[in-house]
């Protein structure tokens, strides 16, 4: 292997992009093993040897309920939260096809912002799209949310947890204002489930999507919550699976992973809140403080206890990101380079964050695998990587 492809052992990656995806606990990859190697059998067969899957499913479901205070009936097992975002969204539209109108605000990830632009686009524009803006802090503001519903509103999406600033957005209550309209509410929760609480008897929820990778579970699984009784069309129409909500043979290693990933999540979810929490804030503290031009992008409380998105005036994100990489560490920018001209996230535009700002963005999300030694090697290395890239800068020295 030359020296250009070589690999990164995960012992020297200080990895902060947990957002992006997460580590595979130990803990899943043992119970996963099994259903890789021996009990391979189709869940759908009549022989004993594929149908006593069918338990090990049913187990791994309620894992999942269990986690999300749901009844175990509720939960349809999909691919990934893509694909639980799409299904929710077209079957709202698909069950209601005199309604034209859809809510979601313009900071969602794009597995429900794409889609709902292409909705609007390729029907001829008969769907309606509104996208709430939010305020500077990444917050949503409730008034206008209501005066946004109508009798024509088929659906609202909205994310639980922004995943590029870690915003919580206000998601109990706007739930209950779409029920009290007769409006089919969704939330793609993948970076919210696992980090903070969620009981869905208690909130007016029909549709919630989560994703196996971003909770230390494996990729290619994805759940959809389907709320007992709420109107629902299939999105992969084929055999009988998932009681005919989903097609596909199941992913049986990757259901049962998830199931123990749930359940580790629950485990962990008050260090989540404690221990990791205070590493985010001795990190972004250490940022701000050691670094001039630095501000946080989104709300100072309202946020995931794992996640701070920084901005550093006056470079751009791929090279902080390029320097951050010679030292392993593992982090993501707010910006995207886009047929050859680089564009500021969607998310910090729509929070209005200065141009020489929002290019500059880097979003640290942490997790339960990671250290003091590593927050304390990233606040030694990343002050002089921003002071390097400002002296090559022509923002800065035109400041200056």
């Amino acid at each position: 292997m030359t020296e250009t492809h070589r690999m990164i052992s995960p012992e020297d990656a200080v990895y902060m992009d947990n957002n992006a995806t997460t580590r595979l606990a130990p803990e899943v990859l043992a119970a996963m093993m099994p259903y890789l190697q021996d009990y391979y059998g189709n869940p759908s067969s009549m022989h004993r040897f594929g149908g006593q899957l069918g338990r090990v499913m049913a187990e791994a479901r309620q894992k999942v309920a269990t986690l999300l205070g749901a009844a175990s009936e509720e939960i349809v097992f999909t691919s990934c939260g893509t694909e639980s975002d799409s299904t929710a969204i077209l079957s709202a539209l698909q069950s209601f096809p005199e309604k034209r109108h859809i809510v979601t605000t313009r900071v969602e990830h794009p597995a429900v912002k794409n889609l709902c632009e292409n909705l609007d686009s390729l029907t001829g524009h008969k769907h309606r799209l509104t996208r709430l803006p939010v305020a500077a802090d990444g917050t949503l503001d409730l008034q206008k949310y209501e005066e946004s519903l109508s009798d024509d509103t088929a659906i609202v999406s909205v994310m639980w947890a922004n995943n590029e600033t870690g915003v919580i957005f206000p998601i109990a209550e706007m739930a209950r204002m779409a029920r009290e309209r007769g409006i089919l509410f969704h939330t793609d929760a993948v970076q919210a489930v696992g980090k903070i609480p969620i009981n869905l008897q208690d909130i007016a929820i029909d549709f919630l999507s989560l994703s196996g990778h971003k909770l230390h579970g494996p990729k290619g699984i994805g759940v959809l919550f389907v709320r007992r009784g709420t109107p629902f069309v299939p999105y992969l129409v084929g055999g009988h699976q998932e009681k005919g909500r989903r097609g596909g043979t199941e992913n049986v290693a990757a259901i049962v992973g998830l199931g123990r990933a749930c359940e580790l999540a629950a485990e962990k979810m008050a260090e989540e809140n404690t221990r990791v929490k205070a590493l985010r804030d001795r990190l972004e503290e250490g940022l701000l403080a050691s670094i001039p031009h630095s501000m946080l992008n989104g709300h100072k409380q309202d946020r995931l206890p794992n996640t701070t998105n920084v901005s550093f005036e006056f470079v751009e994100g791929e090279a902080i990101l390029l320097h951050m990489d010679q030292y392993n560490i593992c982090a993501s920018s707010g910006s995207a380079c886009t047929s050859g001209s680089l564009e500021p996230s969607h998310v910090l535009r729509a929070m209005g964050v200065p141009f020489t700002a929002a290019h500059g963005s880097i979003r640290y999300s942490l997790s339960i695998y990671n250290t003091e030694a590593e927050i304390d090697f990233v606040l030694e290395k990343m002050p002089p990587i921003i002071a390097g890239l400002r002296e090559m800068s022509p923002f800065w020295k035109a400041d200056a």
